[in-house]
């Protein structure tokens, strides 16, 4: 006996329910966030970016996190939209609050803590993440276990705030319990015929690790305000010359 799928949207419930069991749940009345990625929501959950979440980027150089940090101004330039507030937390962090604009992010919406020690960098991001005015938190450090990790997803679950956490050269990439891994590695920009300066950032994008969700690679720029595809010019065709039928006439 071969058995079908009901029709009554039952499956549909079911998967809401455990996803909002693992903290990627929509709330009623929540706005949407259109990040404008286009195919890679096929990769999420819900195919859509998960925000309420916490979610961890690798960097293993300067050149890697100059990019990391780019594609992340990308993202909460869509998220913090017109008037959302972010908090970035590190030590020492390295980062140009005016270079920010070109990804949307007015300097004066962004509130800088540097901290002394990496210990402090954790606490501070895990109460900035329980205040619910806030759109997104930024965290720059190296290590973290996977019980802080899985406070700051505690944090987010109640709030609804979206959790960024930078690590750069980490001694290891444990298992944490953020909802996602990334890693971005920058590209070489291409400029405009006839244009001086540099082209527009690109990036190699990683989604190493997505909860409920498929992994997958992009490489993308940021144009126009908004992220696009890089696609690969696809080769020409190989032109085939036929000769023609050449009839010689038969003497008489």
């Amino acid at each position: 006996m071969r058995l079908t799928a009901p029709k009554n949207g039952l499956f549909d419930r079911l998967q809401e329910d455990i996803l909002a069991l693992q903290g990627l749940r929509t709330p009623a009345g929540a706005r949407q966030v259109d990040f404008g990625l286009g195919e890679m929501n096929a990769a999420f959950p819900n195919a859509a970016f998960p925000t309420g979440a916490v979610h961890e980027f690798i960097s293993t150089s300067p050149e890697t996190a100059a990019a990391t940090t780019g594609f992340m101004a990308g993202l909460l330039g869509k998220l913090m939209g017109e008037f959302g507030i972010c908090i970035w937390i590190g030590v020492k962090p390295v980062v140009f609050p005016a270079a920010l604009k070109i990804f949307g992010i007015e300097p004066h919406r962004l509130i800088f803590l540097d901290l002394p020690k990496e210990k402090d960098v954790i606490w501070a991001v895990e109460e900035a993440l329980k205040c619910e005015s806030l759109a997104a938190v930024v965290g720059e450090l190296r290590e973290i276990t996977f019980t802080e990790s899985r406070r700051l997803q505690l944090a987010v679950e109640q709030s609804r705030v979206t959790g960024f956490l930078h690590r750069t050269s980490p001694r290891a990439v444990n298992t944490l319990a953020c909802v996602s891994r990334w890693q971005i590695t920058p590209m070489k920009s291409e400029l405009e015929e006839g244009m001086p300066g540099v082209g527009h950032p690109r990036w190699h994008v990683q989604l190493q690790k997505i909860r409920n969700g498929e992994p997958g690679e992009w490489e993308m720029e940021w144009l126009t305000g908004g992220f696009a595809y890089i696609r690969k010019d696809e080769p020409a065709e190989t032109p085939v010359y036929q000769l023609p039928n050449i009839i010689y006439p038969t003497a008489s």
